[in-house]
């Protein structure tokens, strides 16, 4: 007997039966197309340098989480991290710049990060990508953040919060830094952490995204961003609040958001539900007006966010949510097998037609066929009959008999 096998530790399938997770896929992809995003699809890994160079070795993607191998010819990948990077790559190396701006794209795919598995918290992970490359007007930043917010209330999630911050931009940031970096070296103690040591010599704003709670809360005492902002970003940051207050969607100002990567300018934000610790952010993202330069192109805006699709289910099950399965047109039932075979085109016909149509192909009985149509949630089921004729039964109207079918 061949021994079984079973999904990597850390991943896990989508089936046919997981009918939440495909409706929060049909509603991501219906909202996307309403508010002017189209798909993209880029390649499961991408040259280790793409990541390195863009996400920052402070960085926990690059520092602890990649998967990176060499191929058969030496050469360096990872499998896909994020989704962020690689759309931007993809908007140099094909020349979207010279298309109109700005590039509202989205993908919805696999992500690999290697960490300890848990609830919610998976090596493979599915998540949204959600990128606008080519502007940088703040109405773009609030409709990115609106968009979030009314997928929530669309799929049914109350309970959320969202958190928002403005981290300045190449300006501005340096008067910071310098103050941080001040700060810390009057804290040696903070600095014997390991990790708190990495992050301060590799991208020191990293700090603040360290995982200790001791750590956090003896950083909240830190100097603020928020204080050394130049005033073209107070002024952005001003615009984003004024145009969610438009939306009516609530935010807190959260002066140590800075996000988990390197090319975050500008924008942070962070949507968070109620379950604890590494499950509570929904989703994150941000302004990244660096990040098209850093993968070989023109100094070009953008805003991202990634959304992950199990932490959206988690909330959905915390709420009750479900999902009713997908009805089908009709579904034809025979009560002779033979008559079976004959009545295949007519079934391609009005698939062809738009229809959803289904029928037994596992030699049920006139029982079986019906109870398996009801399980398909068949609006109408058509029984080839004998004697040349059809019964068909539609929901809440009388079983009726008729000659000719092709016109149902």
């Amino acid at each position: 007997m061949s021994p079984s096998f079973q999904a990597p530790r850390g991943t896990h399938d989508v089936l046919p039966g997981d009918r939440l997770w495909w409706h929060v896929i049909r509603t991501i992809e219906a909202q996307c197309a309403q508010y002017g995003w189209s798909p993209v699809y880029t390649p499961g890994f991408e040259e280790t340098a793409l990541f390195e160079r863009t996400a920052g070795e402070a960085s926990d993607v690059v520092h602890k989480e990649m998967y990176t191998f060499e191929d058969r010819s030496d050469r360096s990948l990872t499998l896909r991290p994020e989704g962020t990077a690689p759309i931007a790559r993809a908007y140099v190396e094909h020349g979207l710049a010279q298309e109109p701006q700005p590039v509202k794209a989205y993908t919805i795919a696999p992500m690999y990060r290697y960490s300890r598995p848990g609830r919610g918290r998976y090596r493979e992970h599915w998540q949204l990508s959600l990128e606008t490359i080519g502007s940088d007007d703040p109405a773009v930043d609030a409709e990115v953040i609106q968009f979030y917010a009314e997928l929530l209330r669309r799929l049914g999630v109350t309970e959320w919060a969202l958190l928002l911050n403005s981290i300045g931009d190449a300006n501005c940031r340096p008067q910071y830094v310098a103050r941080l970096e001040e700060w810390l070296d009057a804290r040696p103690e903070l600095l014997a952490d390991e990790e708190v040591a990495h992050k301060r010599a590799t991208s020191i704003l990293q700090v603040f995204d360290v995982k200790n709670p001791e750590l956090r809360a003896a950083l909240d005492l830190a100097p603020k961003i928020g204080d050394s902002l130049c005033d073209d970003c107070r002024a952005h940051f001003d615009a984003v609040k004024a145009h969610l207050d438009a939306y009516g969607v609530p935010y807190a100002l959260d002066s140590s958001l800075v996000r988990g990567l390197d090319y975050y300018t500008r924008t942070t934000f962070e949507f968070v539900g109620p379950e604890e610790n590494v499950n509570s952010t929904l989703c994150g993202g941000g302004r990244y007006d660096g990040l098209v330069e850093a993968v070989g192109g023109p100094p070009t805006p953008g805003i991202g966010v990634g959304c992950g699709i199990e932490r959206l289910l988690l909330a959905l099950e915390r709420e009750g949510a479900t999902a009713e399965a997908p009805r089908l047109d009709l579904f034809v039932a025979f009560e002779s097998p033979e008559l079976r075979d004959f009545f295949f085109p007519q079934i391609a016909a009005w698939r062809a037609a738009g229809r959803s149509v289904d029928t037994d192909y596992a030699g049920r009985s006139m029982k079986g066929q019906l109870t398996q149509a009801q399980r398909l949630g068949a609006e109408t089921v058509v029984v080839a009959l004998a004697d040349g004729t059809y019964q068909v039964r539609r929901r809440g109207e009388e079983d009726r008999v008729v000659q000719d079918i092709t016109e149902l």
